[in-house]
């Protein structure tokens, strides 16, 4: 591991058991075994690690996709497992996304959310570009905008599930089916899917 790579895990360490207020940049690298020197090599100051750390979790995002969605299924089966994903993967870090917005909330990097997303947004335009040509859904807008507004409804319900409400796996798979009755009712209106 490199020495910034060493400096992220670090930070995320410390803001886990600290909080992102309480944590001190001497407080990272003294984890991470640099010196203070190198932390501002990297980082002009502490709340300049959010970016890092929401393009690690959208990289987590991509891959835990990428293994949970299956390339065979039929696109419902993709949505819903899509879904699904999304939810698990928000329960298991739910304590680091709150630490992102909370971090990238007070700084001035919160800008970067668009580009930091874009990898995201690229395989989800892909995905229901492919089932729109298929004649599977019929898209309301156009594919780019309706894969930030899907991902958008996506992880505001997952979020609201695990860091805003009780986070019980009664209410997520409440919200779950709720999250992909409204997606299918939105792109399949002519075919009604359930699950």
């Amino acid at each position: 591991m490199d020495k910034k790579q060493k400096i992220i895990a670090a930070a995320l360490e410390e803001f886990q058991a600290n909080g992102v207020e309480k944590t001190k940049v001497s407080d990272i690298v003294k984890r991470a075994g640099v010196a203070q020197g190198t932390f501002y090599l990297y980082f002009p100051s502490k709340l300049a690690l959010m970016p890092e750390l929401a393009r690690i979790m959208v990289g987590k995002t991509l891959e835990r996709i990428e293994q949970d969605v299956t390339k065979k299924e039929d696109f419902h089966s993709k949505l819903h497992q899509l879904i699904e994903s999304t939810f698990s993967l928000t329960k298991e870090y739910r304590g680091i996304f709150a630490i992102i917005y909370t971090g990238l909330a007070a700084s001035d990097y919160l800008q970067q959310w668009e580009l930091i997303y874009e990898p995201y947004y690229e395989w989800m335009t892909a995905f229901l570009e492919q089932a729109d040509k298929q004649g599977t859904i019929r898209l309301p807008l156009p594919a780019t905008r309706f894969a930030k507004l899907a991902i958008g409804l996506i992880e505001s319900a997952a979020e609201q599930t695990y860091l805003y409400d009780s986070g019980s796996q009664q209410e997520a798979c409440k919200t779950i089916a709720d999250t992909y009755a409204f997606l299918t009712r939105t792109l399949c209106a002519d075919k009604p899917a359930s699950f």
